[in-house]
């Protein structure tokens, strides 16, 4: 029988991850792991069983490729013919964070125990963060995959 964790048995940890010339997407990708807690062997579908993730330096992410400005956000405001569309580049005038907040917010699942899962997702401009008492794990996205940061 599969082993299910209680929530008595929950423990979360921190990480921190820095953004300087990290690919989006690839951010993304391990950053809603980890929220999620698909990098535990105590992973359960139906539960927040993740951990906190802090990512600095988000206003030097970057995107590969054209998608800058030619990829296209859309939304929809409720009202007919309310779709709006916007692009990265006017995101990160706005919000430097926002793309990556949004490309998670889209690996996780829908619904209540997606947007608490994307409540441990902290994203902050520049070095420095509040969360330094926490002691996050540092993850160094080059050693991880050298696809990961884009070199100039």
């Amino acid at each position: 029988m599969t082993k299910f964790v209680k929530k008595s048995e929950l423990n979360s940890s921190w990480f921190e991850i820095d953004a300087k010339n990290a690919v989006v997407g690839r951010l993304a990708t391990i950053v809603s792991k980890i929220i999620r807690g698909k990098n535990k062997a105590t992973y359960t579908p139906h539960m927040d069983t993740g951990d906190f993730v802090v990512v600095k330096n988000i206003e030097h992410a970057k995107f590969t490729g054209k998608k800058f400005q030619n990829k296209k956000y859309y939304r929809h405001t409720g009202h007919p013919g309310g779709i709006k569309e916007t692009t990265p580049e006017k995101l990160h005038e706005k919000k430097p964070g926002e793309a990556l907040k949004l490309a998670v917010k889209r690996m996780l699942p829908g619904g209540v125990l997606g947007r608490k899962q994307l409540t441990k997702l902290k994203i902050y401009a520049g070095d420095s963060h509040p969360h330094s008492a926490q002691n996050p794990k540092i993850i160094e996205l080059d050693k991880l995959n050298s696809k990961n940061i884009v070199r100039n």
